[in-house]
């Protein structure tokens, strides 16, 4: 089986096994077995619901530390759009970028410039002619969502890199040229709003990736909230393109193609609505899809610190703001392979009964013939999020019907008439043969 990389991670010490996670987990990757949720990593696409969803804090997203740093010559950081609103109305991105430095960054590149440039290319690429509509590669969680439950659908995701990656790649050749440092003693650090960014990088779908590591959000947060006083605004020069910071919220991708029949989707459960419309033929008169994992895009990512409702006002407040003074975007790179992805995304062996086609529907109709017969209440109440999932989990032989408390408990009833019939029933030796008036021969006068 394949080996997977995961950024979400269970911490069984505040697992309470409460079925909250099983219940909003879009591949059903989660069961609660003796009293502890279990992730089935084949099926995980790192989407960060269980870590939103978990009142326990169970649920955590492993990223890097500020500590590696230190293993670079010179570090780079990428602040993801999505973190400028994090902060209040009056705090512009040369700020946040000044504070970002004071935590020890030698540089900064801004992922909203490598969107634009993204953007530019994606223009040009939906002139041409594309299976429709084509499906956005820039949030991880709804490539990987794809590659697990939609493999069918990979061949619409649109083949250029995302914005994260055209960022580290230009920031990387920036330094490389400006100050002759080698590209392995780059550092390139990527502030993410999600967990499924983490896993994009440690187990890319190319060779490599040009980011060398990930930092929470929310870790970073509180260390630049305390230095943003010493920042004068205005002062340090950004580009912060306004369309390029628009794609930290939804609809702001679209809103920088134009001129096309698009469609936005934001938040995983309704991501699936819409791709399942598209396995079923439809959809065929959008161009293009811009489908977001987490609600309200990624100001909406688990690992973002502030309401996503609140971001998005501050976001779209900050883009007019910046529309009234965009200073000169530097020439992007003119040749289209530099944006395209290296490799083509394959499927992930995620959600199959066996790899052998004849176990497979013989398995599938076990699993078919054991769902009948359960109640059909999908009450998470035996550890697997619907009896649909119970069934195929006494299928792989992961969990047995009396898992569901209402077989076992017509299991008990049936077991208690039988107590009570056998209660009522003597041995042979001490039954008296009553037709008879108790006699036989010898009892008659």
């Amino acid at each position: 089986m394949q080996k997977y990389f995961h950024s979400v991670k269970l911490d069984k010490e505040n697992c309470k096994g409460c079925t909250n996670c099983i219940k909003r987990c879009p591949t059903e990757a989660i069961r609660v077995r003796e009293g502890q949720a279990q992730i089935i990593e084949e099926r995980c696409i790192d989407c960060g619901e269980c870590i939103r969803i978990c009142p326990n804090r169970a649920k955590l997203a492993i990223t890097d530390s500020m500590d590696r740093l230190a293993d670079y010559k010179y570090t780079v950081v990428l602040p993801a759009p999505s973190l400028y609103a994090q902060f209040g109305p009056r705090v512009m991105p040369g700020q946040i970028l000044g504070a970002l430095l004071e935590t020890g960054f030698d540089d900064y590149f801004e992922v909203a410039v490598g969107a634009e440039a993204v953007s530019q290319s994606l223009r040009q690429f939906l002139r041409g002619s594309y299976p429709r509509p084509l499906i956005s590669s820039a949030c991880p969680a709804v490539v990987r969502l794809m590659q697990v439950r939609f493999p069918g659908l990979l061949e619409h995701i649109v083949p250029i890199d995302t914005p994260m990656e055209i960022s580290a790649r230009m920031a990387r050749e920036s330094v490389m040229r400006q100050h002759g440092i080698k590209d392995e003693e780059i550092g390139v650090f990527f502030i993410t709003p999600c967990p499924a960014k983490v896993t994009a990088v440690k187990q890319p779908y190319g060779d490599r990736s040009h980011v060398d590591g990930v930092i929470s959000m929310t870790a970073i947060y509180g260390e630049l909230l305390g230095r943003l006083d010493s920042q004068p605004a205005g002062e340090r020069a950004v580009l912060s393109p306004p369309r390029g910071v628009g794609w930290g919220k939804a609809g702001g991708e679209n809103h920088s193609i134009k001129g096309r029949s698009l469609l936005a989707v934001d938040g995983i459960h309704n991501v699936i609505n819409v791709l399942e419309e598209i396995e079923r033929g439809g959809l065929r008169d959008i161009d293009y899809v811009e489908a977001q994992s987490c609600t309200g895009g990624c100001i909406g990512g688990p690992l973002a610190p502030q309401n996503p409702f609140v971001s998005r006002v501050r976001m779209e407040n900050l883009v007019k703001r910046l529309k009234a003074a965009r200073p000169p975007l530097p020439d992007f790179p003119t040749d289209p392979e530099y944006y395209r992805l290296k490799k083509p995304i394959l499927p992930l062996q995620g959600l199959k009964l066996s790899s052998d086609l004849d176990q497979a529907i013989s398995m599938l109709g076990k699993v078919e013939k054991i769902s009948a017969d359960l109640p059909g209440l999908d009450c998470g109440s035996c550890g697997s999020p619907n009896c649909r999932a119970l069934a195929e989990d006494i299928v792989r032989g992961y969990a047995e019907t009396s898992y569901c408390v209402f077989k076992l408990r017509e299991k008990l009833q049936v077991l208690a008439r039988e107590i009570v019939d056998l209660s009522h029933l003597q041995p042979p030796a001490m039954r008296r043969d009553s037709s008879n008036g108790g006699g036989g021969e010898d009892g008659q006068k």
